[in-house]
């Protein structure tokens, strides 16, 4: 079930242009504390106003809690959460970040660890080869990107100690990665990690599944609603007030809520954060989160109304 979030007033104390669309963000506490401590590819989440609030993976050092760091790419066609931080959060600018969350969890043991990267995806494997060093593990990252000009992150890694390990692919010249070739061979009990766009994800782990990778060493995180966009329409039934209210195919059942003036929390809006799980009292949900696990989803006991839907016709939930 949700755990809840903690949340801290921070200001901004550093903004970076890393790419054309990707710039990096620093936040520290206002009271001078240092955050919570957090594991590679664990995410926060980040309050702009009222309105407004984004899933991000900590990049920063996770021996150095003084300070937290993310990466935003700007989405014009998103939530409007990334054209905020690009447009109006400067140095000195104060919001609130969460206290850290983590869906994406190195293994605790393996042979090798193998981290497949595309674009804005490399953020969390950036704390996880810290920790991966520190631990003495196997691992390589392989990180494909568009052109030059997009490599967030690139140079840093070229200067680390994690260069040797880093193999990048350049779609502009002409370099992708074969994930068949990269896959074959490699040593009983590896574990395969991708965070990228929805292609490339989906395609490692049907790579994985052809070179027989056990489910649990398959792992993947996208802060996006893998919910299809076309839906059916359904109704769901408010048991505490005894209202039906009907969701409509371009809707969330969220937004539906919402219209009625009946306040639901919700941090994220990409079911990510949990905040807004709510419990099933009748009928089943399609479950497009990334924060419940296959045997919560199984159990049809509670349901993210920022991106899951009806199962059918109507569901009954605990509003």
């Amino acid at each position: 079930m949700t755990e809840s979030y903690q949340m801290f007033p921070t200001v901004v104390t550093a903004v970076e242009q890393l790419t054309p669309l990707i710039k990096r963000f620093t936040f520290k506490r206002k009271d001078g504390q240092d955050f919570p401590a957090f594991t590679g590819g664990s995410h926060i989440i980040v309050k702009m106003n009222d309105k407004l609030s984004n899933a991000y993976s900590l990049m920063s050092n996770f021996k150095d809690l003084s300070t937290y760091q993310v990466c935003v790419r700007k989405d014009v066609e998103g939530k409007g959460g990334s054209v905020f931080m690009h447009e109006q959060c400067i140095q000195d600018f104060e919001l609130e970040v969460s206290s850290p969350k983590n869906l994406f969890a190195l293994a605790a043991t393996g042979q090798k660890h193998i981290l497949i990267a595309g674009g804005i995806g490399i953020t969390p494997f950036i704390p996880q080869m810290d920790e991966l060093a520190e631990r003495g593990e196997t691992y390589e990252l392989h990180y494909a990107f568009r052109a030059p000009e997009h490599a967030a992150l690139l140079n840093d890694l070229q200067h680390s100690r994690h260069a040797d390990h880093v193999f990048t692919y350049v779609d502009s010249e002409g370099k992708s990665l074969d994930l068949d070739v990269l896959l074959a061979n490699q040593p009983k009990g590896t574990h395969v990690y991708v965070c990228g766009p929805k292609p490339m994800i989906d395609a490692v782990i049907d790579a994985s599944n052809r070179h027989r990778f056990r489910d649990e060493n398959i792992h993947w995180e996208q802060f996006a609603s893998t919910q299809p966009e076309n839906g059916e329409a359904f109704t769901v039934v408010l048991a505490k007030s005894n209202q039906k209210i009907e969701v409509r195919a371009d809707q969330t059942i969220l937004q539906a809520i919402e219209l009625l003036n009946i306040d639901v929390e919700c941090l994220c809006r990409e079911g990510v954060c949990g905040t807004c799980e709510t419990a099933i009292l009748q009928g089943e949900a399609e479950h497009y989160d990334q924060y419940l696990s296959e045997a919560e989803k199984a159990s049809q006991q509670s349901i993210m109304i920022c991106v899951s839907r009806a199962k059918g016709k109507e569901i009954t939930l605990d509003l």
